[in-house]
């Protein structure tokens, strides 16, 4: 099966065709441009340089969530006209569930997140069981306090990854009693190939969209919309305040 993988969820974007167990090709970049000036210029070029026929491809899987606002959108877009263009299925692959993948075959408990800012991540646990990935901690968006507590709570030893693993480090130096080691350079980011990996083994299970049914999962209200609530709170305790 020939999938075309996508990921620009946070900071890294990345691109990926896998077929079966094999990796074809695989774009990742990580720096300061925006997801809507590479991913397009990304494919391109993996286009060219494998010689691929997309007409060839089967499905497209993507990093559904949580992360950017603004990435997701861009990754949903291009997956989803593609997958117009092309009439072939998306698979929509949990970002956290992706980075975990990273660390196939870990025996420690594993902790990827995302910064989420105003002290935030979205973050999970997961482990592998007998080569399949396991959601010990089921995705949502915590404080780094929130998350710490449950992993002193399991005591077991975790490897951390992700941009948000290092935006926090200081914090989780302080709040973790167990033993614990960060994901090297190599493996600490997203991975378009691991969202192939992950999609494949989620179409195999039966679970796909079409490109008009797919949407990104947020876990949490932009700021724009947290503002926009606030406002209206606030406008309507002023209103009941009034004499």
């Amino acid at each position: 099966m020939k999938i075309l993988a996508l990921d620009s969820s946070g900071l890294v974007a990345s691109a990926a065709v896998i077929d079966g167990s094999l990796t074809i090709a695989e774009y990742s970049i990580n720096y300061k441009k925006t997801h809507s000036q590479t991913l397009l210029p990304m494919l391109d070029e993996i286009k060219k340089m494998t010689e691929l026929d997309l007409s060839t491809l089967d499905a497209i899987a993507v990093a559904a969530g949580p992360g950017s606002f603004t990435g997701l959108r861009i990754g949903a877009a291009t997956a989803k006209g593609l997958g117009l263009a092309l009439n072939i299925p998306i698979i929509p692959v949990s970002t956290l569930d992706a980075l975990a993948y990273n660390l196939y075959g870990s025996d420690k408990l594993i902790c990827p997140m995302m910064d989420a800012r105003r002290d935030q991540v979205y973050t999970g646990l997961y482990e592998f069981k007998d080569g399949e990935l396991i959601t010990v901690e089921k995705q949502c968006a915590a404080d780094i306090s929130d998350i710490s507590e449950k992993i002193n709570a399991l005591c077991r030893e975790t490897v951390f990854l992700g941009d948000g693993a290092d935006a926090y480090r200081e914090k989780l130096n302080e709040l973790i009693k167990v033993k614990y080691v960060y994901a090297p350079p190599s493996c600490n980011r997203q991975r378009a190939a691991c969202v192939g990996a992950l999609g494949e083994l989620l179409y195999a299970k039966g679970i796909s969209q079409t490109a008009a049914e797919h949407s990104p999962e947020y876990l949490r209200l932009s700021q724009a919309e947290r503002e926009r609530n606030a406002g209206k709170l606030s406008n309507t305790t002023d209103v009941q305040q009034r004499p």
